[in-house]
């Protein structure tokens, strides 16, 4: 039987998405001056950040397990629930241990909604549509990324804490329209649906992931991410120091990288799929994001900073859905496993990029993009000879 995609449901996935990403991001502005507020600055919002991270790489396997029994609809509604009331309990906080028990407990929301909505978008989709829809909803996180910040500066005004309950109204009203409007599916990509699985640790899980076809990919999503909070963590440090920027300055470059992502992940996507294939233009732009990290040492004034900012941007925007339909193509009928693996490996990076970029930048400026360049050309060889050895169909 020949399965037709469900633009609907997709289009309620991408807000879904969006609101989350937005909520993320609105905060963002807030943050410092809201950190102050307990007395504390830098080194606490590393450890925030990290403890969102940790919490999707704890619970984003056992999450995808459950997408597969229980249904994508009820994952994804209660990780929008559990993401409200986790910017809830972060904007009513009164000591500092709320704030990091608050992130974990929004991190442990992500891992419930992310692979989930991964897992629906490869049920609701053809093979062929497969890497349009992941676009779509990279796009509506990108879109989400690049809109939260701004719409946070913008709610701020009221108090510091607002931006915070606006964004866990605006997440009950994602898991509304989502009960309403939402199919329940369960595994649709396969008539037949895996047989139960005896729960497993996250540790055996990833052992487990060693020997999937798409192991590989992954380990690119690992790096990817890996690569993206080195740029994010040090990019703002890096101009600061060498070029004395702003925060608007640094503003208009994330943003405008942003919006050029939006664009390519909703135009571009699919026709390069189509033409080049996933795993060409994975290869491709690992070896352009790797360049763009080393430009920064060559680049000099405004404009080339941000056409070099936009080019990795970019790189790392095809980067995305393109592993991401590699993953669900070859997951077969374990959608939601394959989809809870991707985003434990994405959560490990975000955990682990954000440390040791700052560690390499308190050494040398320049470190965190030599690392970051060496380890994603060092990953393009082990892709390229992944797929000569295995030639995997997608």
């Amino acid at each position: 039987m020949t399965k037709k995609t469900n633009n609907s449901a997709l289009y309620i996935l991408m807000f879904n998405m969006f609101i989350a990403m937005s909520g993320i991001g609105l905060v963002i502005p807030v943050m410092p001056q809201y950190l102050e507020t307990f007395g504390v600055a830098g080194q606490a919002l590393g450890f925030i950040i990290a403890s969102f991270a940790f919490g999707q790489f704890l619970f984003s396997p056992l999450a995808g397990d459950l997408s597969d029994t229980l249904g994508r609809k009820k994952l994804i509604i209660v990780g929008l629930i559990i993401f409200s009331a986790s910017q809830l309990w972060f904007g009513l906080a009164t000591h500092e241990w709320m704030l990091y028990s608050a992130r974990f407990i929004s991190g442990i929301g992500g891992a419930f909604l992310v692979p989930a909505t991964m897992a629906f978008v490869a049920d609701i989709t053809t093979l062929e549509e497969r890497g349009k829809g992941m676009g779509f909803l990279g796009a509506s996180m990108s879109l989400g990324f690049m809109i939260g910040p701004a719409l946070g500066g913008f709610l701020a005004k009221v108090s510091l804490t607002f931006p915070f309950y606006m964004a866990s109204i605006a997440a009950v009203i994602a898991a509304v329209v989502s009960v309403i409007i939402l199919p329940d599916i369960k595994n649709a990509i396969s008539e037949t649906p895996p047989e139960p699985k005896k729960r497993e640790n996250i540790l055996t899980q990833m052992k487990n992931s060693l020997k999937t076809p798409y192991f590989m990919m992954l380990v690119i999503i690992f790096v990817f991410t890996f690569g993206i909070a080195n740029f994010q963590t040090t990019f703002s440090l890096y101009v600061d120091h060498k070029y004395n920027y702003t925060p608007q300055d640094i503003a208009v470059v994330l943003t405008v990288g942003g919006f050029i992502g939006v664009i390519v992940q909703t135009l571009v996507v699919e026709k390069l799929f189509k033409r080049f294939g996933e795993l060409n233009v994975i290869l491709v732009n690992l070896v352009v994001a790797a360049i763009a990290f080393l430009l920064f040492f060559v680049v000099d004034g405004f404009a080339l900073v941000l056409v070099v900012a936009s080019i990795f941007s970019t790189a790392t925007t095809l980067i995305r859905p393109a592993v991401n339909t590699v993953i669900s193509k070859l997951a077969g009928n374990e959608q939601g496993f394959a989809a809870g693996m991707n985003n434990a490996y994405m959560s490990l990076g975000s955990m682990i990029g954000p440390a040791l970029a700052g560690m390499f930048f308190d050494i040398n400026i320049n470190y965190p993009f030599i690392v970051g360049s060496v380890i994603l050309l060092a990953s393009w060889a082990i892709t390229l000879v992944w797929i000569k050895r295995k030639k995997p169909v997608v």
